[in-house]
């Protein structure tokens, strides 16, 4: 096996919370060597988020985006210059700050391009570097103001956030993507180029169907909770003792959703013929598909519903994830010098992710940072 895809690129990380530090901790995975800069004596806000707290009492939020990283301790008002040669040597540099105030430290792209012309500089804010550039960069405010609320929860109720800061994650994503677009424009010309990315805009391309429902047909999709738009059945239904997923998106599907539950006058009902029908006529399906599942448990449906070729599947918590992960040998989970982590989802054929180092203490590689930089 070779060094990893990243081996050998230097990211100096100026970002906090969850988008930047996820983007950074994917790049690490690869085998990038990533220095993280905090705040002396704090640190990433996320070190203080808790509980939940690991056994030796570190916060589990900052411990899983933070992993293959080192720690360097910079007040950037008095040490600016130890950044700026961090910024000189790395490749990438990750900065999530109000638009600005880069800039006012002497560490905006303008002056760093001139100290290191090859260098990828990505910014990440919550809603550009225009207008909204004094917006707070949250994943709550962006989940209500982009839309994503609007469309989350049951029809005619307050709006609803994701379980997770999925924006944040969602932006983290697409960094990582411009990050390494830039990456490959470098390799070619040997110019550096400043990537952008915005909570906003990111939440506007991942709501996908529903975004376009709106650009393409001026369309304003609604909260529907647990159903689909467009797809009929694709939601949650109630087995004997549980809740059960079924996601039948096609004909074929549906067909054999029917033979498995020994209604085939189902299928062969006209008003259910196609899915345009069953999305017309969901409230009857539904309440008919409810009924004959009431017969038998969640984890029997799943298992008949599964060999018939129909997707579906029981509502887990979080323990019993990672307990079908580990049966279908997807490998979930890895410890790092005793702390959990949960594992990058790449799988590649030559350049496989890395563990290589738990989450830093704040500032634990202070003097290997300054020692490669000459300081």
């Amino acid at each position: 096996m070779t060094g990893g895809a990243l081996s050998g690129l230097l990211v100096a990380d100026f970002s906090r919370v969850l988008a930047g530090p996820y983007a950074t901790m994917l790049l690490a995975d690869l085998g990038a060597e990533v220095v993280k800069v905090e705040r002396p004596g704090a640190g990433d806000d996320t070190r203080a988020w808790g509980p939940p707290y690991a056994p030796d009492g570190e916060a589990t939020y900052f411990l899983g985006v933070n992993r293959n990283k080192r720690s360097i301790a910079l007040d950037l008002r008095e040490d600016v210059e130890v950044a700026r040669a961090l910024a000189g040597r790395a490749d990438v540099l990750v900065e999530n700050f109000r638009p600005g105030t880069m800039d006012r430290l002497g560490l905006g792209y303008p002056a760093l391009r001139e100290l290191n012309p090859g260098l990828v500089y990505c910014s990440i804010t919550g809603f550009g570097s225009g207008p909204g550039a004094g917006l707070p960069g949250y994943d709550l405010i962006a989940q209500a103001v982009g839309g994503l609320m609007s469309v989350t929860g049951e029809p005619g109720g307050p709006g609803t956030k994701a379980g997770v800061a999925l924006v944040d994650v969602i932006t983290g994503l697409h960094a990582g993507l411009g990050i390494l677009a830039a990456l490959r424009h470098r390799d070619t010309t040997g110019e550096g180029q400043h990537v952008e990315v915005s909570l906003l805009s990111s939440l506007l391309s991942a709501l996908t169907n529903h975004a376009s429902a709106y650009a393409a047909a001026g369309v304003v999709p609604q909260a529907m909770g647990n159903r689909h738009p467009s797809i009929v059945p694709y939601e949650v239904f109630e087995a004997a003792d549980r809740p059960i997923v079924i996601a039948a998106g096609n004909d074929r599907q549906f067909q054999a959703l029917c033979g498995a539950l020994d209604r085939p006058d189902l299928a062969g009902d006209p008003r259910y013929a196609t899915n345009a029908d069953r999305v017309a006529g969901r409230v009857g399906l539904v309440a008919e598909l409810n009924a004959a599942l009431a017969a038998r448990t969640a984890d029997e449906w799943f298992g008949t519903l599964t060999a018939a070729g129909v997707p579906c599947g029981p509502i887990n918590d979080l323990a019993a994830a990672f307990a079908l992960a580990d049966d279908l040998g997807l490998e979930p989970s890895v410890r790092l010098d005793g702390v959990g982590q949960v594992a990058n989802p790449l799988r590649l054929s030559a350049t496989p992710p890395s563990y290589r180092r738990r989450p830093p203490r704040l500032g634990e590689d202070d003097d290997w940072v300054r020692e490669i930089l000459g300081r």
